[in-house]
C-alpha cells in the first residue's frame, strides 16, 4: 500500500481531499433529490403507507389553477429581481471609492443584509399598512387615496417582490465589493490612457473581470427569487385569495400545512421549481463556458 501511495500520490491528493465533501454533497443533495423524485410519483400523507401513483400527480399539477398562479408568480419574482443586479453592481461601484464617511455608507447598505427575512417582511408590512403606513400615507398625501397593496391582487406581488429586493440588492452589492478589489489596476490605468472612461470603462475593462461575482449574483438571485417563501408567508401567507402564492409557498401548502399533508404532490412542486432552477442556471453556466472557450 505504501508503494502504490508513492507511485500514485500527486494523482489521489486531489481525490483525497474532495472526498469530505463529496461525501457531504451526495448525504445532503443528491440523494434527498432522487428521494424527492421517488417520493412525487407517490400518494403519501408522510405517516401512513405510500402508494405508487406513476404521474399522478404531475398530471393534477398540469390542471391545478394555484399552480399556474403560483408559477406565474415565479416568473414576476425572476423578472424583477434580476433588476438586483445592475443595482448592485452601481452601488459598490459608488461605495468602492476613498472618500470621507466611505465606511458609514458601507454599513448603512450593508444592514438590509443582515438581517432576517421576517424582520423585513415585518417592516414592510407595516410600511404598506393601511391608515398609518409611510407608504400608504404618502400614495394618500399624493393621489387622495390610499392603497391597501398587500389585500390588493394587483399589486400584491410587486409589494412583497420591493420588500425581497431591498436585501438582495445589499447582497449583490457585497459580491460586487468584493470583485471590485480584484479588478487588475494596471488594466484600468491602460484603458484610462487609452481614453476609456464612464460606460466604456465599465463595459470593456471591468465587467469582464467580475465575471466570477456576476456568476455568483445571477445564481443567488435566482435562487432567492425561487425559494421566496419566508417573505410571502410572513407579508400574505398566499392571500389574497391565494394570489401571492409562489411555488415554494404552494408546495408548503400542500405538503405540510392543514390544507394538505400530500407529500406526494407537493414533492412533485419541489421537483418542478428544481428544474425551472436548474435551467436558469445550467444556461447561464453553459453561456460563461461558451464565452470562456471562445476567447
Amino acid at each position: 500500500m505504501s508503494a502504490y501511495w508513492k507511485a500514485h500520490q500527486r494523482r489521489l491528493a486531489p481525490w483525497l481531499f474532495l472526498a469530505p465533501g463529496a461525501i457531504l454533497f451526495l448525504i445532503y443533495v443528491l440523494i434527498p433529490i432522487a428521494q424527492s423524485i421517488r417520493i412525487s410519483f407517490l400518494d403519501w400523507d408522510g405517516l401512513g403507507a405510500p402508494v405508487w401513483i406513476g404521474i399522478g400527480n404531475y398530471v393534477e399539477l398540469a390542471e391545478d389553477e394555484a399552480f399556474y398562479t403560483s408559477l406565474k408568480n415565479n416568473v414576476i419574482w425572476l423578472a424583477l429581481y434580476m433588476l438586483a443586479l445592475p443595482a448592485g453592481l452601481l452601488i459598490a461601484i459608488f461605495l468602492n471609492q476613498n472618500v470621507r464617511g466611505i465606511r458609514t455608507y458601507k454599513s448603512l447598505f450593508f444592514f438590509p443584509f443582515v438581517i432576517s427575512q421576517v424582520v423585513v417582511g415585518l417592516m414592510f408590512s407595516w410600511f404598506y399598512a393601511p391608515g398609518f403606513g409611510l407608504f400608504y400615507k404618502l400614495i394618500e398625501w399624493a393621489t387622495g387615496t390610499g392603497i391597501a397593496v398587500l389585500a390588493d391582487e394587483r399589486f400584491v406581488t410587486y409589494g412583497i417582490i420591493a420588500a425581497g429586493l431591498w436585501p438582495q440588492i445589499a447582497y449583490v452589492m457585497i459580491l460586487y465589493l468584493t470583485g471590485l478589489n480584484n479588478v487588475a489596476p494596471d488594466q484600468v490605468e491602460a484603458a484610462r490612457l487609452d481614453g476609456a472612461k464612464g460606460w466604456k470603462m465599465l463595459w470593456y475593462v471591468i465587467l469582464p473581470q467580475l465575471r466570477p461575482a456576476s456568476f455568483i449574483a445571477v445564481v443567488v438571485t435566482v435562487i432567492g427569487a425561487l425559494r421566496s417563501f419566508d417573505l410571502v408567508s410572513v407579508m400574505t401567507d398566499g392571500g389574497p385569495y391565494g394570489t401571492s402564492r409562489v411555488l415554494s409557498f404552494f408546495m408548503y401548502e400542500q405538503a405540510l400545512s392543514e390544507y394538505g399533508y400530500r407529500m406526494g404532490y407537493g414533492a412533485a412542486i419541489a421537483v418542478v421549481l428544481f428544474a425551472i432552477m436548474m435551467i436558469f442556471i445550467s444556461g447561464f453556466i453553459w453561456k460563461m463556458w461558451r464565452d470562456e472557450t471562445e476567447r
